[in-house]
Parts: C-alpha cells; structure tokens; sequence
C-alpha cells in the first residue's frame, strides 16, 4: 500500500523555489491557500494532478508516494 508523501512535496517546492501560487497556477487552481490545503492533506490530491506535480517537482512520479509496510 502506498500514499502521498506530501512532506516530500512540501520540501522539493521549497528547494525548487517554487512559490504557493506557482504550484496552485500549474494544478489549475486560483489560489495559492487552495494548493496549500492539498500540500497539507485537508484535501487530496487527484490521479490527474499527479504528472503535473512530478514535472514541477522535477522528480519521478512514484518519488511522490511512501510504500507502507503492512
């Protein structure tokens, strides 16, 4: 089983110097507090957004996903 990392998410944005708006205006979403509620989990992320978060993050997409051990 797997799921989001999204303290991962949180940490390329940064390196990448990527701001809020920037990652909300590349998800289609008008504000940056709208991407910061998927950032931090009170919404989640759709299959769709993943590619795009991948290309931004400049990273893989199964980068973005912890394997949870069961």
């Amino acid at each position: 089983m797997e799921r989001l990392n999204l303290p991962f998410i949180a940490q390329r944005r940064n390196e990448c110097k990527l701001t809020l708006q920037e990652m909300a205006e590349a998800l289609g979403f008008r504000n940056a507090s709208t991407y910061l509620k998927y950032e931090k989990g009170e919404y989640d992320f759709k299959a769709n957004h993943l590619p795009v978060l991948a290309k931004k993050l400049r990273c893989n997409m199964l980068d973005l996903f912890i394997r949870l051990v069961c």
